[in-house]
C-alpha cells in the first residue's frame, strides 16, 4: 500500500512512472507516461513465434470453417461457430490473418446482431470486441468500429431486445470506441448512449437506483468509466461540474456487483478530478464520504457473507484514496515480465480487457501490440531457449518462496488485526 508517487515496497518489477493518464493510445487523451516493465533474460524483437507450418495451416483452415458457418441456416451453428471464434481470437494473436478477412467477418458478424436473438447476439458482440482487439487502433480498426457503431447503438438501446444481447453490445460499443475512435464526437456519443443506459432521467441526482437489469447498468457503467479515464480535460471538467453526481444513487443498489462498479467509477472520477486540478469539494461530498463508510462498514445479515466481505475491502480501499490519495497497489505478472496497477485508471482499463480477454490476458499483454502499447509495455519480447531454461524454478525453490510469502501475509495480516483490536 502507497501512495502513487512513492517508491515500490520491492526492487522487483520497479515501475516507471504511472498515473490516471497511463493508459490509452488516443490522440486527445492526456499525455502518456511510460508503462511497468520488467525484462528477465530477454531481448526485443518482432511478433509472436510462428507454430509449426502444418499445424498453423490447419489452424487457419479450422477458423475458416468458422466463418463460413456464420453465415448458416441453422441458428445452432451460427452460435457453435461464434462461440469458437470468440474461444480463438480470445487466446490467440491472429491480426495478420483477420487483416485480409475483416470485411467479410465484419459483415457476417451484422447479419447475426440484426437477424439473430439472445445468446446469437451476446456472443456476436463479444467476438466483434475481439476483432476489433485485434485490429488495433489503426484505420483497419477504425472502419470495423464504424460500420458497426450504429447497429451496436441500436440494439444497447432496444428495450425489447433480451439483456444479455444489450449487456454484449454495451462492452462491445465502450470497447470498440476505446481502441479505435478517431475523432472525438464519437467518444462523446458513445458516453452519452451509455450513461443513459446506467443513469435514466428517473435515477437522477436524489433518484433511486435501478434495480432490473443489474448486469445490463453493470456493463454500461464499466464500459462509461473505461471511456472517462481517455477524455480529453475539458470534456473531464462537463463531467465533474453534474454527471458524476448520478453516481452515488447507484451506491444503493440492490446489485453487489453495481454498487462495488459505482463505488470504483467515484473513485476514479475524483483521481481525474486530481489530474485536471480541479476541486470537487461539494455539499454533497460529505454525504458521500458517510456513504462510503457505511459501505467500508457494513454488516447487514441479510448480504451474503461473501459480498459483505468483498464490499467491505474495496470500499476501505475507496474511502482511504478519497481522504488521503493513497491506492492499493495491484501487481500483474505474465511470463517474465510483470507491470503495476497504480491508479484506478489503469485498474479499470486492466478489468475492461480481462473481462473481454479471460484467461487469455496474459497471452495478449506478452503479444498483442495494441495491449503493450495502451499499458506502456514495449514491443513483444522473443526468449530464446537459454533465457527460457534459466527463468524456469525448481519445485523446492517454489517450496521455499510460498513458504516465505505466506509467513510475510501472516505477519501482516496479524498486524492489521491487532490495529482493529485497538480500535474495538
Amino acid at each position: 500500500q502507497r501512495a502513487p508517487g512513492a517508491a515500490p515496497p520491492s526492487p522487483l518489477c520497479p515501475p516507471v512512472g504511472g498515473g490516471a493518464a497511463a493508459v490509452g493510445p488516443h490522440p486527445w487523451a492526456p499525455a502518456f507516461a511510460p508503462g511497468h516493465l520488467r525484462d528477465v533474460g530477454a531481448t526485443p524483437a518482432g511478433s509472436e513465434a510462428a507454430g509449426e507450418p502444418g499445424q498453423e495451416e490447419e489452424a487457419e483452415d479450422r477458423l475458416k470453417e468458422h466463418m463460413d458457418n456464420l453465415l448458416d441456416k441453422s441458428a445452432k451453428t451460427r452460435q457453435a461457430a461464434l462461440q469458437s471464434l470468440r474461444l480463438a481470437f480470445s487466446s490467440k494473436t491472429l491480426s495478420e490473418f483477420l487483416l485480409e478477412r475483416r470485411l467479410m467477418l465484419t459483415d457476417s458478424l451484422e447479419k447475426c446482431l440484426k437477424k439473430g436473438k439472445g445468446e446469437e447476439q451476446a456472443l456476436a458482440g463479444t467476438v466483434l470486441t475481439l476483432l476489433c482487439l485485434q485490429m488495433g487502433s489503426g484505420p483497419e480498426g477504425e472502419e470495423v468500429f464504424r460500420s458497426l457503431k450504429p447497429l451496436l447503438v441500436s440494439v444497447l438501446t432496444d428495450s425489447m431486445a433480451s439483456p444479455g444481447a444489450r449487456q454484449s453490445c454495451a462492452t462491445a460499443l465502450g470497447m470498440c470506441c476505446y481502441i479505435a475512435a478517431a475523432d472525438l464526437e464519437d467518444l462523446v456519443s458513445c458516453l452519452s448512449c451509455l450513461e443513459g443506459i446506467f443513469s435514466p432521467p428517473s435515477a437522477g441526482e436524489g433518484g433511486s437506483a435501478p434495480t432490473q437489469h443489474g448486469p445490463l447498468h453493470c456493463s454500461a457503467l464499466q464500459s462509461w468509466s473505461l471511456l472517462l479515464t481517455i477524455c480529453p480535460p475539458s470534456h473531464i471538467k462537463s463531467v465533474l461540474d453534474n454527471r458524476w453526481l448520478k453516481l452515488p444513487p447507484l451506491l444503493s443498489s440492490s446489485s453487489v456487483a453495481l454498487r462495488i462498479l459505482a463505488g470504483e467509477t467515484i473513485a476514479l472520477v475524483f483521481e481525474l478530478a486530481q489530474d485536471v486540478e480541479e476541486d470537487l469539494c461539494h455539499q454533497d461530498t460529505e454525504f458521500l464520504r458517510a456513504q462510503l463508510k457505511v459501505l467500508a462498514t457494513e454488516s447487514n445479515k441479510y448480504r451474503a457473507k461473501t459480498d459483505r466481505r468483498k464490499q467491505r475491502s474495496i470500499f476501505r480501499d475507496i474511502l482511504r484514496f478519497i481522504e488521503s490519495g493513497e491506492y492499493q497497489e495491484e501487481t500483474i505478472r505474465f511470463g517474465l515480465e510483470c507491470m503495476y496497477l497504480d491508479s484506478w485508471a489503469r485498474q479499470r482499463t486492466y478489468q475492461a480487457f480481462k473481462e473481454v480477454l479471460g484467461s487469455g490476458i496474459r497471452h495478449h499483454l506478452q503479444n498483442n501490440e495494441l495491449l503493450r502499447e495502451i499499458f506502456g509495455l514495449g514491443p513483444p519480447l522473443v526468449l530464446d531457449a537459454a533465457a527460457l531454461k534459466a527463468s524456469k524454478v525448481s519445485r523446492f525453490e517454489k517450496h521455499l518462496y510460498n513458504s516465505a510469502a505466506f509467513k510475510a501475509r501472516t505477519k501482516a495480516r496479524s498486524r492489521v488485526r491487532d490495529k482493529r483490536a485497538d480500535v474495538l
